[in-house]
């Protein structure tokens, strides 16, 4: 008999940044889902605050594949055409670091690339259904380009090819994304200087001609140069996920010109909006200001995993900092801070605990003075909410009351609730919320090193008993050098790690 989705059974609500409002989430594809969340440009370490943007979309992509859609992911990596200060004008942030280190471009690439990846993995995020590189798809940009151009909407100055925001507002709704009016943005900007190439301010780049010391350039019919910043998006989702799609999400910050720009694009080349369901994550404050390198405010993943900074007064596991990204609204400020981080490890020792202690219980003949069923329902109601997980997490911790007051046996449960109980509570601590049992990790990762260093010491014993005392040292010797100590005594040998 085939198992209905769960996804048949859920009405789920998201808030779409395009209307300002929740909308019933209906995909163009029943039963699929076409995601692109903005990735990160790798020219430095990921940024603390753009991992809560990942661990919030993350966690959208594991409640979709929860509820049963087959969901396609896709989020992008930047690694060209991204200009100092989000602008059409300046330094690639890539190449500037590649200068200021001396290395080639695709070597700071392929390092903060590879941080990015750790860092994400440390988070226990899982990684997209598809990660394209904006260099990857340059034949596409240019493609698509011509394709703008030959709509009208485009122009080429000076061997740069400029979108015509004007051109465009003439027939569509430049700035419906963001609230803004093109006429007051026209009436705010400055005037343009002689040497600009575009006819007017809001108009941006779909390919810049490169500049002389500009070391990442491709041939085009235009010139030898690079795409636009706000092109690459376009090429990779629309690629990846059609003309049209399900959700595109990203942070608070790039709403506008970024997204705006996505619109503007799809809409001139493929004559429809992109996307459906405009998502967006809120930023992130470190004791009550906001995350800024020039002021010194700002504190970086390994940081916070180490506890190497001026600001928290100990180590966090990265599972707990999940935890209490989980623990504020998506589209909320969330305010990093030791009291707040501190509360959230209590609460998540409390919870896994919990968990821990549920495997132990016995199941009766009847459920006394808690509705599982309801309770479950109202897990599902507060992440059909638009992934209301503040209020999911108040719920589970309902399940927590209720499990222990089963320890203490001042309750009972049936054998089919307490499955509920177990398949609820399970699926959304560590398949929706992602969440890692830290202690339970290291109970498993100490089995499995006492396991091995007993292993050595039986090897090291038969050396000894074979008069083989060269192999016996070395084991003893090479076991120090990595900071575990054998003890020879009466009763055998014991170890230490030091």
């Amino acid at each position: 008999m085939a198992v209905t989705p769960l996804h048949k059974m859920h009405e789920l609500k998201i808030y779409n940044s395009i209307s300002g409002k929740k909308e019933i989430f209906k995909p163009i594809t029943e039963g699929n889902i076409g995601m692109y969340v903005c990735g990160p440009t790798v020219y430095s370490n990921v940024h603390l605050g753009n991992c809560r943007t990942f661990i919030s979309f993350d966690m959208v992509f594991r409640y979709l594949k929860h509820l049963g859609y087959k969901v396609r992911y896709v989020r992008n990596i930047t690694d060209a055409g991204h200009l100092e200060n989000d602008a059409d004008d300046g330094e690639d942030k890539v190449a500037k670091k590649a200068r200021l280190e001396q290395l080639e471009p695709m070597e700071i690439v392929q390092r903060y690339t590879l941080d990015f990846h750790h860092v994400m993995s440390r988070f226990n995020s899982i990684s997209p259904s598809i990660e394209p590189t904006a260099t990857g798809h340059i034949v596409e940009q240019i493609e698509i380009i011509k394709t703008i151009l030959d709509n009208g909407y485009a122009y080429v100055s000076n061997g740069s090819v400029y979108f015509d925001v004007q051109k465009f507002n003439e027939t569509n709704n430049y700035g419906k994304l963001s609230g803004r009016n093109l006429e007051d943005m026209i009436a705010n900007t400055r005037e343009l200087s002689a040497q600009s190439d575009k006819k007017n301010p809001q108009d941006f780049a779909l390919w810049k001609k490169a500049d002389p010391q500009h070391i990442m350039r491709w041939p085009s019919p235009w010139s030898d140069g690079f795409p636009g910043w706000h092109l690459e998006c376009t090429v990779m989702s629309t690629k990846y996920l059609g003309e049209r799609f399900d959700i595109h999400g990203g942070g608070m910050d790039l709403k506008f010109p970024h997204h705006e720009c996505e619109i503007a694009q799809g809409e001139a080349a493929c004559g429809q909006t992109p996307v459906n369901y405009w998502m967006h994550a809120n930023m992130l404050t470190l004791n009550g200001k906001k995350m800024s390198k020039s002021t010194g405010n700002t504190i970086s993943p390994e940081e916070l995993f180490s506890g190497n900074n001026d600001f928290l007064g100990k180590p966090f596991d990265a599972s707990i900092v999940r935890f209490f990204m989980m623990q504020a609204h998506y589209r909320s400020i969330l305010d990093f801070s030791n009291d707040a981080l501190e509360a959230s490890e209590k609460g998540f020792n409390k919870l896994m605990d919990a968990v821990q202690t549920l495997e132990t219980l016995s199941a009766h003949e009847k459920t006394e003075g808690f509705d599982v069923e309801s309770w479950k329902n109202e897990c599902y109601d507060a992440m059909n909410d638009d992934f209301n997980s503040p209020i999911l997490i108040a719920k589970l911790f309902d399940g927590v009351k209720f499990i222990n007051i089963l320890k203490e046996q001042k309750a009972t449960i049936s054998k089919q609730d307490l499955d509920m109980l177990k398949m609820t509570m399970n699926g959304f601590v560590f398949e929706v919320l992602g969440l890692v049992n830290s202690n339970e990790a290291s109970s498993k990762v100490n089995d499995k090193l006492s396991g091995t260093v007993e292993l050595l010491i039986n090897l090291r014993a038969e050396a000894r008993a074979n008069k083989d005392f060269a192999t016996s040292d070395k084991i003893r010797d090479k076991l120090l050098e990595i900071g575990i100590q054998l003890k020879d005594g009466r009763d055998g040998t014991s170890f230490s790690l030091h």
